[in-house]
């Protein structure tokens, strides 16, 4: 018989394991390094990927929560550092790492954060020159966000007030080092985009210093919050080997904070000096279009039309006439034209009329009638002339004609006529139709002939 209290189920046991690592104090903050293996980056959800080196693996879990924090993009292949614990997945028996932190390796975390901040900034079109606004000549009002402690403040107002002393500069003092200097970067240019158009023109900058010291300026808040600055913008941060994501949306990079004040600036001394050469040249030029006009003027006086002025008129006078008589001529033509287009709708106008049409119904009539009595005569005519022909073919052929040569018919009491010995009887009564009159008579003897001989 088997004791089944000594065996332990599999969910006892992955929760047995997954106690003793709970318990390991080793095992709650470990830090790795390795190689992103099987990573798929899954949109707004928990991440789940291997971390391998030369000889082994180990399965990956990032929570939403901690991998939304990442400064960067993960990528297959990409050599990491990550921190978190190892934990036992119940359901399948296995252990993974569950990674809370994560930085990448080699070139180093910042270095690798900016570089995937730029191309994503860059492809929305952040650093595109069609975005870029033209520097004001003469500024009248100049805002610098910088350290108010630094030196870069001193050396934009000295090289400002020495150029240009029209200039007002106002400070807005911003960390420009640390974790909160983005945030006070971005309060100092929204104070300044609140101001609506006073300011002509914005210079933001620090001195020089490590990638580390300058990220305030490569944060994507204040990248972003430069590109909606509503006046143009004029970075200088760091030196000129030092390019940051600031001096890339801004509108003008200078390479120290004196630059960037000549840059905002015009040299009075160079504007006076221009304003009296410009002044000299447009003497000169006024003196020589005074001159040419003179000139002009000269020629004009001696010009023979101002001798002769009714010559001027000459080609008028003859236009005028011309198009007078085009005009005359036009009216004549119009004139005719519209008077035959009137006769010709007059005479349209009679041929619709109802008395013309009467008439011309009337004559119509009077046509049809006349020749329905001529026809009716003609007809008449024909029928008494095939009358008379046969009357006289009847004449011709009458039997009474005959009779009146000594001939008589015979009919029987019906009335037919006899023409055969063959339809008479003995006995049988018979008219004879004279000429004259008729006699009745009875048939006592019927001879036939034949062939000319008679027979009984």
């Amino acid at each position: 018989m088997v004791d089944n209290k000594v065996y332990l189920s599999v969910s006892d046991l992955n929760f047995y394991i997954s106690q003793k690592f709970k318990n390991d104090p080793y095992l709650h903050k470990v830090f790795l390094q390795g190689e992103l293996s099987n990573f798929r980056f899954r949109m707004n959800s928990h991440q789940y990927f291997s971390l391998k080196d030369e000889k082994s693996k180990i399965n990956v879990v990032m929570f939403r929560s901690f991998f939304e924090k990442l400064k960067f993009k993960p990528e297959e292949g990409m050599k990491v550092y990550v921190s978190g614990h190892v934990d036992v997945y119940g359901p399948q028996g296995s252990y993974q790492f569950y990674a809370q932190t994560m930085e990448p390796a080699g070139l180093g975390a910042l270095y690798e954060q900016l570089r995937q901040l730029q191309e994503k900034l860059a492809k929305e079109g952040l650093f595109n020159e069609e975005h870029k606004k033209k520097i004001p000549l003469f500024p009248d009002r100049i805002a610098v966000v910088t350290s108010a402690s630094g030196a870069v403040i001193h050396d934009i107002m000295v090289t400002a007030n020495r150029r240009f002393p029209h200039a007002e500069i106002d400070l807005y003092p911003a960390k420009v080092q640390g974790d909160e200097a983005a945030d006070t970067i971005v309060a100092a240019l929204q104070q300044i985009q609140a101001q609506g158009d006073k300011y002509d023109v914005v210079i933001i900058g620090r001195g020089g210093g490590s990638l580390e010291d300058l990220w305030p300026f490569n944060e994507e808040k204040v990248v972003r919050q430069i590109y909606a600055m509503q006046m143009p913008v004029i970075s200088s941060v760091g030196h000129e080997t030092d390019t940051t994501l600031a001096d890339l949306v801004a509108d003008a990079r200078a390479a120290t904070p004196t630059a960037a004040a000549e840059y905002a600036t015009p040299n009075l001394a160079d504007v006076l000096t221009q304003i009296v050469q410009l002044r000299a040249r447009l003497y000169a030029a006024i003196q020589a279009n005074i001159h040419t006009k003179h000139q002009i003027l000269d020629r004009l006086k001696n010009a023979p039309v101002l001798q002769e002025p009714t010559r001027i008129y000459d080609q008028q006078i003859q236009q005028v006439d011309m198009l007078t008589h085009r005009l005359n001529q036009a009216i004549e033509n119009r004139l005719q034209h519209d008077g035959s287009t009137l006769r010709l709708l007059q005479e349209r106008l009679k041929a619709l009329s109802p008395s013309r049409k009467l008439e011309q119904l009337e004559r119509e009539r009077n046509f049809v009638v006349s020749n329905l009595f001529s026809t009716m005569n003609n007809y008449l005519k024909d029928q008494r002339n095939r009358l008379n022909r046969a009357m006289q073919q009847l004449d011709d052929i009458s039997p009474l004609k005959t009779i009146s040569r000594g001939y008589v018919y015979t009919t029987d009491q019906k009335g037919n006529t006899v023409t055969s010995v063959d339809q008479l009887k003995i006995d049988e009564k018979l008219k004879l139709h004279f000429k004259d009159g008729q006699a009745q008579v009875n048939v006592e003897n019927i001879r036939r002939e034949k062939n000319g001989n008679q027979e009984k």
